[in-house]
């Protein structure tokens, strides 16, 4: 137990740090502990509550936060992430479509997508909307916040910096995880990890850490690296399972 909850803090902490609320670290982590996948959904939509409001507060707090920019993701996503919560996905299906995801999260964590660029390009609102539609399904569908996608396409588009694509995927991470737990409870499918106050409470100590840091500055290379590596192993673990159904 106090494995996965060191686990669990670290994950909080370099998630928080760049605007993140870590739900596919904390997937990652309960996939190695062999957590059911029946309560992982629940589980990692619920930390990513508590994480993303922390780190929101600290990088608006710092100014990074644009609401125009957040705005037509938000109004695209927020139904959407609703509507993901509510289908409960079969469990090996779930699986494989989690252990995609991861390896997306460990490209961004390696830096290999999602690089800042020089100068920026003004968002079309609809073009927004249309990606928080997207981002907000699949977060409701597999109970992540969608900021590990949302902020490198931020990057990559030149629709923002580093740090005001952090503060945006903080609210974006908030607002689809409060959404897509609502649909999930609203079609009587919430089940956490048991004693998940306990997770909670270190995912917030955690979550504190890393984004009064990440808002000020800190570089955490080696940590992304070691998480990188979490995520890839959780991932092939995943992947393997979807296989072996899908065979």
């Amino acid at each position: 137990m106090e494995y996965i909850l060191i686990c669990i803090l670290i994950i909080a902490f370099l998630y928080a740090s760049v605007g993140h609320g870590g739900a596919s670290g904390y997937h990652a982590v309960m996939a190695l502990f062999a957590v059911e996948a029946i309560l992982m959904k629940s589980t990692a939509l619920t930390l990513n509550i508590f994480v993303a409001g922390i780190s929101f507060y600290h990088y608006q707090k710092s100014g990074y936060f644009k609401w125009k920019l957040f705005l037509p993701f938000a109004l695209g996503s927020i139904p959407l992430a609703y509507l993901g919560g509510v289908i409960n996905v079969e469990e090996d299906i779930y699986k494989g479509i989690l252990g995609i995801f991861l390896v997306f999260a460990t490209l961004k964590m390696l830096g290999i997508i999602g690089k800042e660029r020089e100068g920026l390009i003004k968002l079309p609102f609809g073009l927004g909307i249309i990606f928080g539609g997207i981002l907000g399904f699949i977060s409701g569908l597999i109970g992540i916040g969608g900021g590990i996608i949302l902020s490198p396409v931020l990057l990559i588009f030149r629709w923002a910096k580093m740090k005001q694509a952090a503060a945006i995927s903080a609210l974006f991470i908030l607002v689809n995880s409060v959404s897509g737990l609502s649909g999930i409870i609203s079609s009587g499918n919430y089940k956490p990890i048991d004693d998940i106050w306990i997770w909670i409470i270190i995912a917030i100590i955690g979550g504190f850490a890393g984004s009064y840091f990440g808002s000020k500055k800190i570089s955490s290379k080696r940590v992304q690296y070691l998480l990188s590596i979490i995520l890839s192993i959780a991932s092939i673990k995943l992947l393997i399972t979807f296989f072996n159904f899908i065979v």
